[in-house]
């Protein structure tokens, strides 16, 4: 989730309504300009016995972060505690639980976006190393309760670890136990972005699947292959889902502030501190009768703000965030990128995978949603058949769509390779989580602490 750094009293006050599709059309940017940002978490653990560090203990997530600068991170601070860090890469920063979140810088090829990832992933064991900790990568805490996890010192946390249990019962969930991949991507134009959203919407159910990798929950199987996906079903309906209207005639930017306009918000930031905003009306805030700041009208940076907190599977900004990817290894982490540039940055390969979905009914592609966390490739899609039946197609797809870019790296090669993970689940017909399954069935005995064994970085 996105750290702030100042409260931007300066930037412009909102006065009218088509201030809010701005920072949407702003992002906007010819093909060459397109760039690939990718975000990771992991969980930290103790070597020692595998607890959860809090932020203060000796060795825990306030030293990990302070170790951390020795490679040229700045500390970026709130209420005196250091709760995330800036450089080159991009932003470290903590979800509420003390995952940790590498939110990499916008890179041209995917060769720099996994070259990212393996310089983040080296300083994080090293770091580690030195402080008994070491990282998980799975979607979801395969052993742990609530109640035996830690709180990060980040205001947005405190309001809405308070908000959840009114809305679902399971957002806490998805804040302390869970950890994603994702990808954020560019638009040429309003028509791109459209049929980028479409398309992506459509296939994110596929992403889960392919990345299913949260089998477990407080030491047992749980009924599902991505317990994090399911967790969505419950968290929020009010900012999570599918977003039927993005199928219909006439969707862009001004639908989509309408459906923000209609998420309710969690706070406001002032002067370096959160205030509880949750529930409240940005429509009000508009009018200047925000309860909380009663009198004054928003700036562009709250809706901005604001624009963060729904969490669709699909998410517009002045970008598209591709949301359905469980957390995993490293090379899955160079997997999701991959297949969605490959997707959605070839115009014929964006065309050949709409083709794939365009005719799917929005009853359908709700019903695939629902059942890809717990069937993964065995989901039914719309109009017969099963994930599985279209995986391979789709890989092939996203694998044109790479060649045809022609990124080399030093090497002479493509970046088709990193779709290799991909490649290898559909010829398996196994996706991760019912790898791990097999584990746990079979050599581990039943015993789940053997997964802290995997040499999932």
């Amino acid at each position: 989730m996105s750290t702030r750094e100042v409260s931007d009293r300066e930037d412009p006050v909102i006065e009218n309504l088509s201030q809010l599709a701005e920072p949407m059309a702003a992002g906007e940017k010819p093909r060459e300009a397109w760039r690939i940002g990718t975000e990771h978490e992991k969980f930290v653990y103790d070597t020692a016995d595998h607890h959860a560090p809090s932020y203060t203990e000796k060795g825990g997530i306030r030293d990990l972060l302070g170790e951390l600068t020795q490679f040229g991170w700045t500390p970026i601070e709130e209420g005196g505690n250091v709760i995330a860090l800036k450089g080159a890469d991009g932003n470290v920063s903590l979800e509420p639980a003390g995952q940790l979140e590498l939110s990499g810088a916008p890179l041209e090829n995917l060769h720099q976006t996994c070259a990212e990832t393996g310089r983040h992933l080296s300083e994080v064991k090293q770091v580690g190393e030195k402080l008994g900790k070491a990282y998980l990568g799975l979607g979801m805490w395969p052993d742990k309760t609530r109640e035996e996890l830690p709180i990060m010192p980040k205001g947005r946390y405190g309001i809405m670890l308070n908000h959840m249990p009114r809305v679902g019962s399971m957002g806490l969930d998805m804040m302390l136990r869970t950890c994603t991949i994702q990808v954020n991507l560019d638009y040429s134009s309003e028509a791109d972005m459209v049929q980028k959203f479409r398309t992506s919407l459509a296939l994110q159910p596929l992403a889960t699947a392919l990345f299913a990798n949260s089998p477990f929950t407080e030491g047992k199987p749980n009924g599902y292959l991505s317990y994090r996906s399911h967790i969505w079903s419950d968290t929020d309906p009010h900012r999570t889902g599918m977003l039927p209207f993005v199928f219909e005639d006439g969707f862009g930017y001004e639908r989509y502030v309408e459906y923000m306009l209609d998420v309710p918000m969690y706070f406001v930031f002032r002067d370096g501190k959160y205030i509880d905003a949750a529930g409240l009306s940005f429509r009000d805030f508009l009018k200047g009768e925000l309860s909380v700041l009663p009198g004054e009208k928003p700036r562009l940076s709250d809706w901005q703000d604001h624009l963060s907190t729904a969490f669709p599977e699909v998410r517009l900004k002045s970008f598209l965030e591709m949301r359905g990817a469980d957390g995993g290894p490293w090379g899955r982490i160079c997997a999701l990128p991959a297949l969605w540039v490959g997707l959605l940055y070839d115009q014929g390969a964006l065309d050949a995978a709409w083709d794939l979905v365009k005719d799917w009914d929005m009853e359908g592609r709700e019903a695939l949603r629902s059942a890809a966390p717990k069937l993964g490739l065995d989901a039914p899609i719309p109009g017969g058949g099963t994930l599985r039946d279209i995986a391979g197609e789709v890989v092939d797809i996203a694998r044109s769509g790479l060649a045809a870019r022609g990124r080399l790296n030093s090497a002479g090669d493509n970046e088709t390779g990193y779709l290799e993970p991909l490649a290898e689940i559909v010829k398996t017909g196994k996706v991760p989580a019912e790898r791990l399954l097999d584990l746990y069935n079979g050599e581990w005995g039943g015993d789940l602490s053997k997964v802290y064994a995997l040499k999932t970085f």
